[in-house]
Order: C-alpha cells, then sequence, then structure tokens
C-alpha cells in the first residue's frame, strides 16, 4: 500500500508554525509587548495619582484590590515602584496602602517573571557571556531564593531589570515569589509611610520612613561597588 502524500499546504503550515513559535519570534513578541505597555505608561501617566488622587466614586476594600492590580500591571510597564509605593501610602494611609502596594508588587513581579520565563528566556539564554553575566545567572540558578531576597532587600538593582533577570536563569517561580514578597517589605514600607505623612514632613514617623530608605539606598549602593570591583579583579 501506498502512503498519502502530504499536501504541500500542510507543509508550509507546519513551517510557519515552527517559525511563529520559534525562541525568536516569542523574543521579539515581548519586546513588542513592553514597548507597547511602555507608550501606554507614557500617554496615560498613572504618576498623576499623586497629583490629582483616586476617582472619587471608588473606595472601600474595593479600591485597594484595583489600586493593587493597577499597581502589578504598571510595574510591569516599567513604572518605578516607589513612584506607587508613594502614592499608595498618600491614598489609603499606612496599613492599606502596604497591603495594597505588596499585593502589586508580587503581582508584577510575577507578570514579568512569567513573561521573561515564556516567551525570553530560550532566546536570550545562549546569549549569557561574560564574566559577570554568568555570576549572576549562576547565583540566581543556584541561590534563587536567597539572592533574591538580598536584591529586593537592598534595591541597588532596578525591579524590572531583577524580574527579567530573574526569569531568564533557571530559578524557580515559587522561591522568586516568596523572596519578592518577603523582601520587599521594609523598602515598601517606608516608601508607603512616607507617603502617608507627606503632608507633615516634620513628623518622627516620616523622618525614619526616608532615613530608612537612604540608609537602605546607601548599602545597596556600597554592596554592588563592591560587587563590581571583586569581579573585575577576581
Amino acid at each position: 500500500m501506498f502512503e498519502p502524500v502530504p499536501a504541500p499546504s500542510s507543509g508550509l503550515a507546519i513551517r510557519c508554525a515552527r517559525v511563529l513559535f520559534s525562541p525568536w519570534s516569542r523574543l521579539s513578541l515581548l519586546v513588542l509587548m513592553l514597548a507597547s505597555a511602555g507608550a501606554l505608561v507614557l500617554l496615560y501617566e498613572p504618576q498623576r495619582l499623586l497629583s490629582d488622587g483616586w476617582p472619587a466614586q471608588l473606595g472601600g476594600a474595593a479600591a485597594v484590590v484595583l489600586y493593587a492590580l493597577a499597581y502589578g500591571a504598571c510595574t510591569a510597564a516599567f513604572v518605578p515602584r516607589p513612584l506607587l509605593n508613594l502614592a499608595a501610602g498618600a491614598l489609603f494611609g499606612s496599613q492599606a496602602g502596604l497591603v495594597s502596594a505588596l499585593a502589586g508588587t508580587v503581582l508584577g513581579a510575577g507578570i514579568a517573571f512569567a513573561l521573561g520565563r515564556l516567551l525570553g528566556q530560550e532566546a536570550l539564554r545562549p546569549l549569557l557571556r561574560g564574566r559577570v553575566m554568568r555570576t549572576a545567572d549562576s547565583q540566581l540558578s543556584r541561590h534563587g531564593f536567597r539572592s533574591m531576597l538580598a536584591i529586593r532587600l537592598f534595591p541597588g538593582i532596578p525591579f524590572a531589570a531583577a524580574n527579567y533577570c530573574a526569569a531568564i536563569s533557571r530559578m524557580g517561580y515559587t522561591p522568586f515569589l516568596l523572596a519578592t514578597a518577603l523582601g520587599s517589605i521594609p523598602n515598601t514600607a517606608a516608601y508607603v509611610v512616607a507617603g502617608s505623612r507627606a503632608g507633615s514632613p516634620t513628623s518622627p514617623a516620616f523622618l525614619v520612613a526616608m532615613g530608612f530608605i537612604v540608609v537602605t539606598g546607601l548599602v545597596a549602593g556600597a554592596v554592588a561597588w563592591r560587587k563590581r570591583h571583586s569581579l573585575r579583579h577576581g
């Protein structure tokens, strides 16, 4: 018996599917999505929440949940977290603002990690060359929770960059999210408190929060400089 010869259209469809779902096609989709998200941020300017406030018709627990969802989407689109944390404190106060900001932080990190892992990891891993990049990848892959916890506690690396770097590594999803949730608490709380007390800049709570932000920033800079120096001369 003769085997049926596949139709030319079937072979073309298979080749198109391979191209469409190839690593570089998926990476191109990720770049397009991030560029579109960044353009939307520039267009709608979410930072206006600090000056215009929250819509009057939205309040209570629903507003806190909605802000957390918006926070997550904005961080995945590269909106700076300090700005969103200050807004959370100014809009909802210290306690509700902290809950909303932390939930949004974990959500935004999870979105970025999932997108980077699904669309970018396969294409970008072969490009990890150079001592610094290989060392960073090794740390994140072998000591994921500990490394990410340190990054979140001393935020010298931009939030979005840390998310996508972790996604390209072999770090697990659970340790990434757990380290993000725990490590983001101190810095997030400081910004939220500062935002909630911005109307009284001489209050002890505001001064302590700002002092914590400055100290952690200096420590993060010192650690980054030391690591870079050791990698150059190690």
